[in-house]
């Protein structure tokens, strides 16, 4: 009976987000998103900015910067990737309450396939990892939703665990 319910326990990885910020419409978020398009392989999408700024030129609603959302296996081929460019070391302030945990990458040149275009330029991105365990659907849901409670929630050291077995990756303090 309980090897059945292990994997009721066992977080998994919900969704990989990388973001490119690039600040401004225009040429530059192009580059950006090429970037993306090329690390990823899957259409990146614009985010656009939530208020005006006149001090740093943005006004509501403007394109900003862009992102991809990968899930399932592209999401962990992907987070391999990305480990190996930091020599597969995460710090322990990465990991939130909730287990989600985030890194940056401050070049895009680091990945193995990719080389340095003088027309795009260097771009750095921000990776955001987000956890779960089976039945999250609840929380999501259309009909009867419902809280996850607290003991099915992901804690910290639950993610810091599985990203070590199963990525390989040390947790440095």
């Amino acid at each position: 009976m309980k090897k059945s319910k292990q994997w009721l326990t066992q977080p998994r990885i919900e969704k990989v987000t990388v973001n490119i910020g690039v600040g401004e419409a225009g040429e530059r978020l192009q580059k950006a998103e090429t970037v993306l398009l090329n690390i990823t392989g899957r259409k990146p999408v614009q985010t656009l900015s939530k208020t005006t700024n006149k001090d740093l030129g943005i006004r509501k609603r403007m394109p900003i910067g862009c992102k991809v959302t990968l899930r399932g296996k592209t999401a962990e081929e992907f987070l391999i990737k990305a480990f190996q460019t930091r020599n597969n070391k995460i710090a322990e302030y990465a990991f939130d309450e909730q287990g989600n945990f985030s890194f940056g990458i401050p070049d895009h040149t680091l990945f193995k396939d990719q080389k340095y275009d003088p027309e795009i330029g260097i771009f750095g991105m921000d990776v955001c990892v987000t956890m779960e365990k089976p039945g999250y659907r609840v929380k999501r849901r259309r009909i009867q939703r419902r809280s996850i409670p607290k003991h099915h929630r992901v804690t910290r050291e639950e993610t810091m665990q599985f990203i070590q077995e199963k990525f390989k990756v040390e947790v440095v303090e």
